[in-house]
């Protein structure tokens, strides 16, 4: 794909977005350092995140985006609003920043920084607020909101990342079987996605058979699969860094007896929350919609920590949009808007009952939620 992903006018709208909460709070100069949200202001998109990037934004003005200075034809590739300010390896980011703000008057300046950003680390913040006098104000979340909601343009991105990640689970799907390994299924279901039109992800996927099923964070290993067992698998297409999660449970040669139950009750709790996202509601009730199927199904000892949570933009080492979930949590006093895109989960592992787990992505749009993946949700035998 070809970058700029998007018109200067939404660019410019995003900035005018960005500029009104720093009014809000009489904020001078904004000092983004999150991945996702420099992406979001300016289109950069690539792997040389791992080292600090900070685009400064002041309240007018040109933009200037500080990174390595190795950098430099990336952005001028990549980047059309803002002003690239390189610094050397034996620098730092907040050098780089100093030299920005030489010549900008000494006075009470009100400096925002994003406190809970994964780019920015402690020494580096230490740094920045050494190099100026000021008032340095917590702005974390401030663009993560302005996020949540997709434009029409973000929402056509979310679409095509649905079909490279329903391409790599019919790959994966059709890969399992006794005898073959999760490595050998995880190439199956990379290979596809890559060739469906998908880049890198912000990680994943996630391929585990049945010995590792609790296990949160882990993928594939070279444990071949054996008749009986399963296979959870969870992944994302990526395009133009947008994210489509879905993840299903994929039985080896049979399916246990108490499949049919447990999978009938994991649908019917994922139904639900579908039905119960709409613009409005508050994240603890359409919590609420999930658990109420699992107690009438007689578990009403099971607790998830969330039945689905924000997606969208993300940069390794995720797909959630940075470094903490937005989740749909029993206690999430947030209000579900039109425009958001999740991953919805119901997931039921280690009940006692059987092991059933299904997500999509969806899209919660002014006529309903729209399931955005649309990989078969049954009962799959291989």
């Amino acid at each position: 794909m070809q970058t700029p992903y998007f018109t200067d006018a939404e660019y410019q709208a995003r900035l005018r977005a960005v500029r009104g909460a720093m009014a809000a709070q009489e904020i001078d100069c904004f000092m983004i350092s999150t991945p996702e949200n420099i992406f979001y202001l300016t289109g950069l998109d690539h792997w040389g995140y791992f080292a600090p990037h900070i685009l400064i934004v002041p309240a007018a003005g040109e933009l200037v985006l500080v990174a390595r200075a190795m950098e430099k034809v990336t952005i001028a590739n990549q980047v059309r609003g803002a002003r690239f300010e390189g610094h050397q390896d034996h620098e730092t980011a907040a050098d780089a920043v100093s030299r920005v703000l030489q010549n900008v008057p000494a006075g009470k300046l009100r400096i925002g920084i994003e406190t809970w950003s994964a780019g920015l680390s402690h020494g580096l913040a230490e740094a920045l607020k050494a190099q100026r006098s000021a008032t340095w104000l917590d702005l974390s979340g401030v663009v993560d909101e302005l996020r949540m909601i997709k434009s029409p343009a973000e929402q056509a991105y979310m679409r095509r990342a649905a079909e490279v990640s329903d391409a790599g689970a019919a790959a994966a799907i059709e890969a399992i079987h006794e005898g073959a390994s999760e490595r050998q299924v995880a190439a199956a279901c990379e290979a596809a996605m890559i060739e469906r039109g998908g880049t890198f992800p912000g990680f994943g996927p996630f391929i585990r058979s049945a010995e590792r099923l609790s296990e949160e964070h882990t993928t594939w290993t070279d444990k071949k699969l054996a008749a009986g067992d399963c296979v959870f698998m969870e992944l994302t297409g990526c395009v133009a860094r947008y994210h489509a999660p879905l993840g299903r449970l994929i039985h080896v040669g049979r399916a246990p007896n108490e499949a049919s139950e447990i999978a009938a009750i994991c649908r019917d709790a994922f139904d639900a929350v579908i039905d119960a996202l709409r613009d409005g509601i508050l994240f603890r009730d359409v919590y609420a919609a999930w658990q109420a199927v699992v107690d009438r199904a007689g578990l009403s000892h099971y607790r998830r920590h969330h039945c689905g949570y924000a997606v969208g933009i993300g940069f390794p080492p995720s797909w959630t949009g940075g470094s903490k979930v937005t989740g749909m949590r029993h206690d999430s006093t947030r209000t579900v808007k039109t425009g958001m895109t999740f991953h919805v989960l119901s997931w039921l592992m280690g009940t006692g009952r059987g092991d059933f787990f299904l997500s999509n992505a969806a899209l919660v749009g002014a006529r309903g939620t729209e399931i955005l993946t649309r990989t078969p949700a049954g009962i799959t035998v291989r």
